[in-house]
């Protein structure tokens, strides 16, 4: 999945998301020009770039934070790098129950972090796990909110899960304009790290993301 959105700080001015396959080299910087050029602007008038910084694949990690680091630096841009999970958690509803946000991590294993909803929204509770779907319902002791990354094979089996309550596939797509939102929350509050601390968090085939 390939998304980008431009945001003002105070509107979301436009948003994209697609199923680009293994052409995300080849798609990311026309549709960027392109979003530019349909609402009239240039890349000149950025005042920031924001990137998932992961976990996630290292194939769509690694193009989308050069692309992002060739866009800050080229244009003496601050780069924001905001967690893939906190992205998807973002987009959700308020509910009572723990949600389980996940990403696919290939071989039928998920990368997931558990959530619960305080004064500010979700906050993320521990660690970021890999998991396979039985081990991710075996842990379910008691109703959780489970979105993100599900193959049809695994919503089938989240269904037959009693204590499990599944996201509707619009909610689990994880919104560029919702990543742009939190990249102006993070420049509001203060001092930016370089360009070259911002670094991508991939997938890991063990028990943990690294």
């Amino acid at each position: 999945m390939i998304g980008i959105a431009l945001h003002d700080g105070e509107n979301l001015l436009a948003e994209s998301l697609w199923l680009g396959g293994r052409r995300h080299t080849v798609l990311l910087a026309p549709e960027v020009a392109l979003m530019l050029r349909k609402i009239n602007r240039t890349a000149d008038a950025l005042t920031a770039v924001a990137v998932t910084s992961g976990p996630g694949s290292y194939t769509g990690l690694r193009i989308g934070m050069a692309y992002a680091k060739g866009l800050a630096l080229s244009h003496q841009l601050p780069l924001v790098g905001i967690p893939t999970l906190d992205v998807l958690a973002r987009g959700q509803p308020k509910r009572s129950e723990p949600m389980l946000a996940v990403i696919e991590a290939g071989r039928k294993r998920v990368v997931g972090m558990w959530y619960k909803w305080g004064r500010s929204g979700w906050k993320a509770r521990g660690e970021a796990g890999n998991y396979s779907w039985e081990e991710v319902i075996s842990q379910l002791e008691k109703k959780s909110y489970v979105c993100g990354e599900i193959s049809t094979a695994a919503r089938k089996k989240l269904k037959e899960a009693s204590n499990v309550r599944l996201a509707s596939p619009a909610n689990c797509v994880r919104r560029p304009g919702i990543l742009a939102e939190l990249a102006w929350e993070r420049i509001h509050k203060g001092k930016l790290p370089d360009i070259a601390a911002v670094r991508p968090v991939y997938l890991d085939s063990g028990n943990d993301s690294k």
